[in-house]
């Protein structure tokens, strides 16, 4: 038998923490209780917690508790952040029994005294937008449709209450703040009230005082008579007049921008200077078809109601965005090709379309067009992907290719009227769709950008017009960059010390000198104060929900416990905190990091019955040392440790937190690396965890339920038996955003799809199979299942079974249905393993 000291000096690797529960109340000052817990050497690849004697040990898990309302673990804080000085830390807490959150705040100095925010103050400590002039004296923020402004006195004034809302609110270089109201961009000074429309738009024809003769007679029509040729001279003098007037009078308005009748705006943004705009419009396309629904046939009147939802991948229509520059002072509308960017007409996927079209015993030849391309989705506050300068001066745009190949920065030649690439990142799988933050230093024209184009997400500073300058490297992740005004430093969370441990960090801008700040072990995320003086933190362990902290922003300082939410009653019970431990890999120089659940002596006796939970979403991370999403798998898997079960939770590849070469394995091969990786668990699970090899079992929801389904149709000798969950049957049903990215279309490339669609290997079936489906998913829909059932009754499959669930979506909310979906999987193992 393998041990686990011969194949770890061969990964030559620490692998991980594991965490014990602590109860201690933090103190009032002082450093902060060590949450994580005290760690035992076990070798050089798994790190083991010591026993937390303040845990009661007995106890029986059940599953009546771990899945009916979660209040019971004790209504975590959400939603951290700062009031609008950050004199005040804020967060909310669900009421108990109730879908409501109530708000709280605490003085940082006095930052364990949280008291309930009024309703009638929240609006002071929750926003939906906040923006600060450059000089500090003024901040503006909007609650829902309501906009006030705080002076530097702390007064505050309410400008706007319904009506049509003003949104996107930016302080413009003369302090005047900005906003969108509608079709038009208005300017407002806070000292008089006075407002300025900027630019408005508009969909349709520019309209003409007169217009040239549609046909001959028209043509002949105006030359012959001289009546129709005055009422035509009439008609344009009078415009001439009202524009002239337009122009000169403070009274008027400056005339819309006119775009095609058939677009539509996708982003409009104005310089603070407010002398040039830059807009993105699309063509006016539906989103679904009318035969893309899902009946709800529990309803209130007891009818069926239909439920519009997203279109298929398989329907999927490519999208391109046009980009305009208006200049402000002259009306003039100029379109910013996508000429200028590098690749913006190369065949990125010759080589995919070439080998379906050999499948098909023809032959593609290379089409060099132009490709559809973007503006990038996402920003903070719901921004477009369009960075204007502070001063006004500069603009970025972020843009990507329809195909998900490309991602470009590029930068605006106003004078010549052209797009200036900056930053493009090609990946032949594709382009990330995280870590796609940037924009321009406060204090110089100097852009900032996370790119994974080294394998890694890093942080990279740019002069426009010279090469990037990496001021993050190695082979960790960076995320959530913040800067300070000063561009001094960027705050970043990274995985530098362990691939599931992620702490926060900064980077001095001059000298790239990096700086630990907080060294907690777990799942760590921050936000800075306004004042940049503090970091709110919330930190988990793999066995303890997570807190709020608050910790000076500085090296060395202590992070210091404001939050203790976890009930008694969970406290009790004898949960098992995983190990984190390193599996070897046949197929990569990296190893399959994962939560392993132990019985006590699990090495005693016979070989031991396990399960292979697979987590969902693809792209996710769960095998870190903090809090898992998955908080009723964590406790269910507990419950089966107490029971004797080895469970084992693998970040096959795919799950992020490991790179781009890890995440991008399953392109065009969706569940084939993945499966290899879960043979290799259960490799080490019988080498390592005494487990019988012929008494394991698998379940996973969504991607997990997809897996579940490879791993059974594909390799149905690793497995006894298999629950999918919500599962993917048929990639070509899914959605086009996630899809896409790792299948390309099916009109393009069915040969992937194909190989990744468990419905194409369920003839593969031979143990027995659990199916759970909720009726009222909008993200995999119900009908995945149906069909898969279909498929399973027409090959004479008899060892399986479906359970579906009338009233839940995707993620379920009723306690009853978690309930009846864990008995089943229970059941499921129990009979079978």
């Amino acid at each position: 038998m393998k041990k686990i000291s011969t194949f770890v000096a061969t990964v030559g690797l620490v692998t991980g923490l594991s965490a014990c529960v602590s109860t201690t109340e933090a103190p009032a000052t002082g450093p902060a209780p060590q949450t994580s817990g005290t760690y035992q050497q076990v070798g050089p690849t798994v790190v083991q917690p010591v026993p937390d004697q303040s845990v009661s040990p007995s106890g029986i898990i059940t599953l009546e508790k771990i899945m009916s309302d979660p209040d019971w673990l004790g209504r975590q804080p959400q939603s951290p952040g700062w009031s609008l000085d950050g004199s005040a830390l804020v967060y909310e807490r669900k009421l108990p029994g109730s879908p409501v959150k109530a708000v709280y705040a605490a003085k940082v100095t006095a930052p364990q005294s949280a008291s309930e925010v009024s309703l009638s103050e929240q609006h002071l400590y929750r926003f939906d937008e906040k923006v600060t002039s450059a000089e500090g004296s003024l901040i503006a923020f909007r609650v829902e449709d309501s906009v006030f402004v705080q002076f530097q006195d702390g007064s505050v004034a309410q400008i706007t209450r319904g009506g049509e809302p003003l949104k996107h609110l930016r302080f413009m270089t003369d302090n005047r703040l900005m906003a969108q109201q509608g079709n038009r961009i208005i300017a407002i000074n806070l000292q008089s009230g006075h407002r300025q429309q900027l630019v408005s738009w508009q969909f349709k024809k520019k309209p003409e005082a007169v217009s040239e003769p549609k046909d001959y007679i028209a043509g002949e029509q105006i030359s012959l008579i001289e009546y129709i040729a005055k009422q035509r001279r009439d008609k344009q003098a009078i415009a001439d007049h009202e524009q002239a007037l337009a122009k000169a009078s403070p009274a008027a308005a400056p005339d819309p921008v006119y775009f095609n009748e058939g677009d539509q705006l996708v982003a409009v943004t104005v310089s603070p200077k407010g002398d040039k705009a830059i807009f993105v419009t699309s063509k006016d396309v539906a989103w679904r078809d009318d035969s893309d629904i899902m009946p709800h046939y529990i309803q209130e009147d007891g009818r069926i109601a239909s439920k519009k939802v997203r279109r298929r991948v398989a329907d999927a229509e490519s999208v391109n965005h046009d980009v305009w520059y208006v200049d402000l002072v002259s009306g003039k509308k100029s379109p910013l090709s996508f000429v200028s960017l590098p690749g913006y007409n190369e065949d990125v996927l010759a080589e995919v379309k070439a080998e379906n079209a050999k499948a098909k015993g023809e032959t593609y030849q290379i089409n060099r067009l132009p490709r559809d391309i973007m503006l990038m989705e996402g920003g903070y506050w719901g921004e477009p992907s369009i960075r204007w300068h502070a001063n006004g001066e500069q603009v970025a745009l972020m843009l990507e290719a329809w195909d998900n190949k490309d991602r470009w920065i590029a930068t605006v030649d106003f004078d010549r009227k052209t797009l200036v690439n900056q930053h493009r990142l090609h990946d032949d799988a594709w382009v990330n769709y995280y870590f796609n933050e940037f924009g321009w230093l406060n204090q110089s024209e100097k852009l900032y950008f996370l790119s994974e184009h080294s394998g890694y997400s890093h942080l990279y500073v740019q002069t426009p017009g010279q090469a990037p300058r990496a001021m993050t490297s190695g082979q960790y992740v960076v995320s959530d960059p913040t800067l300070t005004s000063d561009d001094r430093y960027a705050y970043f969370k990274a995985n530098k010390k362990h691939p599931g441990i992620y702490e926060i960090y900064r980077v001095d801008l001059h000298s790239g000198q990096h700086e630990a700040l907080t060294d907690l072990n777990g799942m760590t995320d921050y936000v800075l104060s306004p004042d940049e003086q503090n970091l709110l933190l919330t930190h988990s362990t793999v066995s303890r929900p997570p807190e709020l902290y608050l910790q000076a922003a500085e090296s060395g300082a202590s992070a210091q416990q404001i939050t203790d939410t976890v009930s008694d009653e969970f406290l009790a019970l004898p949960w098992t905190a995983p190990q984190v431990v390193a599996i070897p890999s046949s197929y990569t120089a990296q190893p399959i990091y994962a939560r392993v659940y132990l019985p006590e002596d699990y090495l005693q006796g016979e070989p031991r019955r396990a399960v292979v939970f697979n987590h969902g979403a693809g792209y996710l991370q769960n095998s870190h040392l903090g809090w898992s999403g998955y908080f009723r798998e964590y406790m269910f898997h507990s419950m089966l440790a107490q029971q004797g079960y080895v469970v084992l939770d693998m970040d096959y590849r795919a799950s992020a937190g490991y790179g781009r070469d890890w995440r991008t394995a399953i392109y065009r091969q969706m569940g084939t690396p993945e499966v290899q990786d879960l043979r290799e668990g259960i490799e080490w699970l019988v080498s390592n965890a005494n487990v019988d090899r012929e008494r394991i079992g698998t379940y996973g929801g969504s991607y997990g339920g997809f897996l579940t389904f490879m791993s059974m149709f594909t390799a149905p000798e690793l497995f006894q038996a298999g629950a999918a969950l919500r599962p993917v049957t048929d990639w070509a049903h899914y959605n086009t955003g996630y899809t896409s990215n790792i299948l390309n279309t099916p009109d393009v490339d069915p040969i992937a799809f194909e190989r990744s669609s468990p419905i194409y290997f369920a003839e593969g079936l031979e143990k027995p199979l659990l199916i759970n489906a909720p009726m009222v998913d909008d993200n995999v829909f119900f009908l995945d299942t149906v069909r898969l059932v279909q498929r399973l009754i027409e090959l004479e499959k008899t060892d399986f079974e479906t359970a579906i669930y009338p009233v839940e979506p995707h993620g379920f909310v009723q306690p009853s249905s978690w309930l009846d979906e864990y008995r089943r999987i229970y059941k499921l193992f129990e009979s079978n393993l």
